[in-house]
């Protein structure tokens, strides 16, 4: 998808690109090979945008998260989700509660083979130096609540990763609501006894650890766990679905034009 991508050339936005698209200038790769300019370019305006173009492609053999995540607006960070797929991770915060004052608890990361839990009074501490190997994070409503939330507890916090929240591309596909009620849309299942939980029941859950019991702290950080491993299977819906709506062929077609439809 990022090889189909000309909004983070100054000037261009999504009707541009589509214009470009429709010129047959699918790729980067058509952008270079193009020997006039464009419909709608003058020839200085042309050539800034194949040096962008040629930095994205350094960039991008390079795995250089940073030039995309400073290059892309955060609504189109998306687009990088297949390309940064194995440097991404999932994660998802619990906390005591909803308003800034309130502390983070459990924080989970998945890389779609490990999950990792870090635990206030334990191991949370080592959650910067974890972040730090991957560069994309995806969440489900994490700039306005699990990035903030982290960056007051951890204010060296990396903040030059690519970003994929997922409550807003979902919703660009008509699926709104909260994390639970999309996954019971999708027909995404959880374990009978994590089945219903919702975030209050995970500040629940934590305040009977405290008092005590080391099985509300299990049953949460399986909460936590099972957030963060279905965040996967929904970013894949996400990005299908977002690259489908923009008329581009599916990743295994790669080389051909976008419909016109």
């Amino acid at each position: 998808m990022l090889e189909h991508t000309f909004v983070h050339i100054s000037g261009v936005g999504p009707a541009t690109e589509r214009k470009l698209w429709e010129q047959g200038i699918v790729t980067w790769g058509d952008a270079l090979d193009l020997g006039a300019c464009p419909t709608g370019f003058s020839q200085g305006r042309w050539a800034n945008g194949c040096r962008v173009i040629e930095d994205s492609i350094t960039s991008l053999r390079r795995a250089d998260h940073r030039h995309f995540a400073s290059a892309l607006s955060s609504a189109d960070q998306w687009r990088a989700w297949r390309d940064f797929r194995r440097s991404a991770v999932y994660l998802d915060i619990e906390t005591t509660g909803c308003d800034r004052w309130s502390e983070v608890t459990v924080v989970g990361l998945y890389d779609g083979k490990h999950t990792r839990s870090f635990v206030a009074g334990d191991n949370l501490d080592e959650l910067p130096e974890a972040l730090e190997s991957y560069g994309m994070v995806v969440t489900f409503n994490g700039a306005s609540f699990d990035l903030p939330f982290l960056r007051r507890r951890f204010p060296g916090l990396p903040t030059d990763h690519l970003h994929l929240d997922l409550m807003h591309a979902l919703r660009r596909l008509g699926l709104g609501g909260g994390l639970k009620a999309i996954e019971r849309r999708l027909g995404i299942e959880r374990d009978d006894d994590l089945q219903g939980l919702d975030g209050w029941d995970a500040v629940r859950l934590w305040r009977e650890y405290c008092r005590g019991c080391e099985e509300s702290l299990d049953t949460l950080v399986r909460y936590n766990a099972a957030d963060i491993e279905n965040l996967e299977v929904l970013a894949e819906k996400a990005y299908a679905g977002l690259r489908a709506s923009m008329g581009l062929p599916s990743d295994g077609d790669e080389e051909g034009a976008p419909s016109r439809e």
